[in-house]
């Protein structure tokens, strides 16, 4: 009788999936950490700040409530019509309660979307920097991603032009995310109208918005919605979440908001994959729309001191070059001085012989950067820059 090797049954899919580099950082710090290594984590994109209590006082009255079953596909009802009122009051954004999909976490509701618009042979326009599980979604479902650099000369804003320049007749969709990761850029609404424009001379291609880190903003940065410019709101699909303002990364909820059918769309493609997210979650997302916020201003300030002490050391680091961040949580520093070695060899290097986590650039489309964290305490911060600098004096 023949041998079975399990290896040889796997869809051809899988081979288009790789480790993600941000996952591997994450898991070779865990492996020294295990191995009682002091290192400092300066790669995790989690604000390291405990779920508010009155979040969590709500999930628990859930609890206590019996609200323990299969919730809708789409999400309940309460929480779709929070998130619209949430859409409508903060982002100028009008839409109806069964024109929003609750998902589990917002990576989900990246997924649905691609794979209800996605085929085979259609192009997805990637401005680079981008969050690396983008361009993991756009294989995995069999697309191709079109990456669009832009360089820390550009303050790592892509020129609507170059962006222009990318666009064919196979262009289905493109990908913005404001505030960025890793970049912290936050989107003009002039730079969005200069992308809109370009959208919409094109009948078949769509946008997907990423909008998760949209209540982290540093020196009067303004977010602003793409779906709320003329002649948008059919074509784009707003992503956004709680894990991020919220410092729910545990909680896994995020949502999409978009068009009728597009939603419905969405929704179905949820259902195939996992049907409804977790009911006490959402639950808990309603408190947190409807409850106070001091909690998130805290954070948000904690964060821009971070953000003020990170850039004056990276500064004073000969060889490296860094733009201030706008929002989100990290800084991408160009480390490409000496053009020697990579940015992943050196985040390699880095953890092995400095215990210090960052991860590379390359994985963002950014290669001779790495991306810093500042969601992490001062004294970690402080500790992991000295590692990191006297790390590129030894290179």
């Amino acid at each position: 009788m023949p041998s079975f090797d399990p290896e040889r049954m796997f869809a051809a899919r899988l081979a288009r999936m790789t480790e993600s580099p941000i996952l591997a950082m994450a898991r070779k710090r865990r492996e020294l950490v295990a191995a009682g290594h002091d290192v400092i984590a300066l790669n995790i994109g989690e604000p390291d700040f405990d779920t508010p209590d009155h979040i969590r006082a709500a999930a628990k009255r859930a609890i206590d409530a019996g609200h323990t079953h299969y919730p809708p596909v789409a999400g309940l009802a309460e929480l779709r019509a929070a998130i619209a009122r949430k859409l409508r009051e903060e982002n100028g954004l009008d839409y109806a309660p069964d024109e929003i999909v609750v998902t589990g976490g917002a990576k989900q509701a990246l997924a649905n979307a691609m794979f209800a618009l996605l085929e085979k042979g259609d192009e997805v326009i990637l401005p680079a920097p981008y969050w690396v599980a983008y361009r993991g979604l756009v294989e995995l479902v069999g697309a191709t991603a079109v990456i669009v650099p832009a360089t820390i000369d550009d303050g790592w804003r892509v020129p609507p032009q170059r962006l222009a320049a990318a666009i064919t007749e196979k262009s289905r969709l493109l990908i913005l995310n404001t505030p960025g990761n890793p970049s912290g850029v936050v989107l003009k609404e002039s730079e969005l109208a200069a992308i809109a424009e370009l959208v919409r001379a094109h009948p078949r291609l769509m946008v997907i918005s990423d909008e998760i880190y949209e209540y982290i903003l540093f020196d009067g940065a303004r977010m602003h919605s793409i779906a709320a410019l003329n002649g948008m709101r059919e074509r784009v699909i707003t992503v956004n979440g709680f894990s991020k303002g919220f410092a729910m990364t545990g909680w896994r909820l995020g949502y999409a908001a978009a068009a009728r059918p597009l939603a419905a769309a969405i929704a179905k493609m949820q259902g195939a994959f996992t049907a409804g997210a977790n009911s006490i979650a959402q639950h808990a997302a309603i408190a947190a729309l409807e409850g106070p916020r001091d909690a998130v201003e805290d954070m948000v300030r904690t964060y821009a001191e971070r953000r003020r002490f990170v850039m004056q050391r990276l500064r004073a680091i000969e060889g490296v070059r860094a733009v201030a961040p706008e929002g989100a949580f990290y800084v991408l520093a160009d480390v490409s001085a000496d053009g020697g070695e990579d940015d992943a060899a050196l985040c390699d290097r880095l953890l092995a012989e400095r215990h210090v986590a960052l991860t590379p650039g390359g994985a963002f489309g950014a290669p001779g950067t790495v991306r810093i964290s500042f969601a992490a305490s001062r004294a970690d911060l402080a500790e992991g820059l000295n590692r990191f600098a006297a790390g590129l004096a030894a290179s």
